[in-house]
């Protein structure tokens, strides 16, 4: 497979600023404020990419509302990974017919995976006219462009040309707020995964440039930001198509060297591509957080080979213990999926055996979707969905019962956390995350928000735990 790596060129990403500019103008000329909602769906990149979107629009002279029927710009952000959250877009894209009716002049945005499959993007031309403008995520960039075409134009717009994607900086962004930070560090996917329409709606993998994302990171920390979440969707690859020597690892230990107070996250990391430098260079960055998400998907040999995940459960569990016994404190999260195309009850209790050797902090569990264009969605698929739905039951209590023994054993500890907002529970109105990502409910005063403070864990539950800010 042949990538020539591609980058879009400053003057190209100046071009759409003079293009906000000029929208800017025409609105503040015509007296007429604009509104704009930007709704997400999705992964950490998509929450990413929304802010892009509202720095556009912010560029453009917008204010932003949660209200459809006061927006005069709506802009909704796909999500492919599974039907499910197609079903749920398309049916709220078609509740907007009501605002759509009260405003006229409304112009209506999808962006995203879910419209870069030329089904879905065909499905939306033909049964949602109220949709003036389709790009998918290779259009991100020049979404200004785009924007000021469905504004002029009679024409609805759709751009969602095939491409293995670009390298685009300089972009504004509106961030949601100023403690947490999503800094993307590559683009794309190559592993294709047969179950995964990712690679196909994202293209290939491509690496930002290192000067770049370290000066977004020092950024971010100069203005308050004190938990930076990497982005990719395979960061282990980060770098290959640089040809600079620096790897992920090494970037990790670049971002560490920035001075203040702040924790470095990471996902998502593909267990093929994990490796012992990356382990060590997590133990020996205080700033990196013991928080690692190693999707396994199934604990098969055979079904991982049908996925092409390019390791054995053996070479997982091996990693896993490696990570763990260079930082005795990780939290170590995973994906499973139940009831791939083929799957019997056998290799799916190889699996619950794989989760009980491993015993994860916690894990997000799906039962299998088919994508159109996978190698998976064309396999026979002999199990009932009921069946697999038992399956799946199986292992969610499975799951639960690991978390809430690994929950308890935070009782009675004292552990740093970083307060990050207000909880409506009046016994514990603050929550907060450890340095191990474990959410934690606790009592203390509004000022420790955006603090890093200690606190004594009273209680436990599957899923967060309580506790009192220590004097």
């Amino acid at each position: 497979m042949s990538y020539k790596r591609q980058e879009i060129p400053q003057s190209e990403i100046s071009r759409q600023l003079e293009i906000c500019a000029r929208v800017r103008e025409r609105l503040a000329a015509a007296g007429r404020p604009m509104l704009a909602l930007v709704d997400t769906y999705g992964c950490q990149q998509n929450e990413s990419d929304s802010e892009v979107l509202r720095g556009y629009l912010r560029e453009m002279g917008c204010g932003f509302t949660d209200d459809e029927f006061q927006a005069d710009i709506i802009v909704v952000n796909t999500c492919a990974v599974r039907e499910h959250a197609e079903m749920r877009i398309l049916g709220n894209v078609g509740a907007l017919n009501h605002a759509k009716k009260a405003k006229p002049d409304q112009i209506i945005a999808l962006c995203g995976c879910m419209v870069q499959q030329e089904h879905m993007a065909e499905r939306v031309k033909r049964s949602y006219p109220i949709v003036n403008l389709v790009f998918g995520p290779h259009e991100l960039w020049r979404f200004p462009e785009l924007l000021e075409r469905s504004m002029t134009g009679k024409k609805r717009v759709f751009e969602t040309r095939q491409s293995d994607g670009a390298v685009s900086e300089g972009m504004p962004r509106a961030r949601d707020g100023a403690l947490k930070g999503w800094l993307s560090v590559m683009y794309g996917c190559n592993n294709f995964c047969t179950y995964c329409v990712v690679p196909y709606v994202r293209g290939r993998e491509r690496s930002r440039r290192p000067e770049d994302i370290v000066r977004e990171a020092r950024s971010l920390v100069e203005n308050g930001c004190k938990d930076i979440t990497l982005l990719g969707q395979n960061v282990n690859s980060y770098g290959r198509d640089l040809g600079l020597g620096v790897d992920f690892a090494d970037l990790i230990r670049m971002i560490n060297d920035i001075p203040g107070e702040f924790l470095i996250r990471f996902m998502t990391s593909h267990p093929k591509d994990a490796t012992e430098k990356l382990f060590k260079t997590m133990a020996e960055c205080k700033k990196c957080a013991r928080q690692l998400h190693l999707p396994v998907q199934a604990g098969n040999d055979r079904v991982l080979r049908a996925m092409n995940r390019g390791y054995t459960a053996a070479q997982y569990i091996e990693k896993a213990e490696l990570a763990r016994r260079y930082m005795p404190d990780l939290v170590l999260t995973t994906d499973i999926i139940a009831g791939f195309p083929g799957e019997t009850d056998g290799e799916f209790a190889d699996t619950l055996e794989l989760v009980r050797r491993v015993r994860y902090d916690a894990m997000f569990t799906f039962i299998y979707s088919p994508r159109v264009g996978t190698p998976a969605a064309a396999l026979p698929d002999p199990m009932p969905r009921q069946d697999k739905q038992k399956n799946f039951d199986r292992l969610l209590e499975l799951s639960n019962a690991i978390s809430q023994e690994k929950h308890n054993e935070y009782v009675g500890r004292t552990l740093r956390v970083l307060v990050d907002g207000e909880n409506s529970d009046r016994q514990y109105p603050l929550t907060s995350r450890t340095n191990g990502g474990r959410l934690v409910h606790l009592r203390g005063g509004r000022e420790l928000i955006g603090q890093f403070t200690d606190v004594k864990i009273e209680k436990a539950a599957t899923w967060a735990l309580f506790g009192e800010a220590a004097e």
